[in-house]
C-alpha cells in the first residue's frame, strides 16, 4: 500500500428535513404538505423598537443569536421581555393587507446568554397567523403602538386596506 495516496472520506448522508416551499405550486411528491411561509414575516419588538428580522424564521434573529433557550422561565430571572409577531400578508382585488398576526413572548438575558421561550407556542401562533387569525391579546399598549407604527410605516396602503378588527386591536 502506497503511503502518498490521499485518503478518501466516506460521502456524507443527506439528512431528511422539513421543506419550506417559497412558491405556491402544488405538488404531491416528497415534501408534500410543507407549509408555504412566503407570506409571513417576523417582527421583533425589543427595548422600545419594532423591526422586521427575517432571521427569526429560523430562531436566528438578532436578539436570539448566541442565546441558549430553555422552556423553564426560572432559568432567566433577569431576562427582558422580547416579542416576535408573526405577520401574514394577503392580497385581494383591492390590493395587499395584513391578513393575520400573532404575538409570542420570550425572555432574553443577553449578558448571561440565556433565554426563555416555549417553541410550541411560537409554532402554534405562527400557524394562527398563517390561518388569518389575530392573536395580539398578550401585547401591552406600548408594544401595540410600536407594532402599529411599523405596519403603517412599512406599507400605509396595506394598513388602510386591513380589516377593522386589526386596527381596533392595535388602537
Amino acid at each position: 500500500m502506497e503511503q502518498n495516496q490521499p485518503q478518501q472520506s466516506a460521502p456524507e448522508k443527506k439528512k431528511l428535513a422539513l421543506n419550506i416551499i417559497s412558491n405556491s405550486k402544488q405538488h404531491k411528491g416528497f415534501g408534500a404538505g410543507s407549509i408555504d411561509l412566503s407570506q409571513v414575516s417576523p417582527v421583533i419588538i425589543d427595548q422600545g423598537e419594532a423591526y422586521i428580522d427575517m432571521g427569526a424564521m429560523h430562531a436566528k434573529s438578532k436578539v436570539e443569536k448566541g442565546i441558549k433557550f430553555s422552556p423553564d422561565k426560572e432559568t432567566v430571572p433577569n431576562g427582558r421581555r422580547v416579542w416576535i409577531v408573526w405577520v401574514a400578508v394577503d392580497h385581494d382585488q383591492e390590493g395587499g393587507y395584513y391578513a393575520g398576526m400573532a404575538s409570542c413572548e420570550m425572555l432574553v438575558d443577553t449578558e448571561a446568554r440565556r433565554g426563555w421561550k416555549i417553541l410550541a407556542d411560537h409554532v402554534n401562533r405562527m400557524d394562527a397567523a398563517l390561518k388569518r387569525k389575530y392573536l395580539l391579546d398578550n401585547l401591552g399598549p406600548e408594544e401595540k403602538a410600536l407594532l402599529r407604527g411599523l405596519l403603517q410605516e412599512h406599507n400605509a396602503d396595506w394598513w388602510n386596506h386591513s380589516p377593522q378588527e386589526l386596527k381596533d386591536m392595535l388602537a
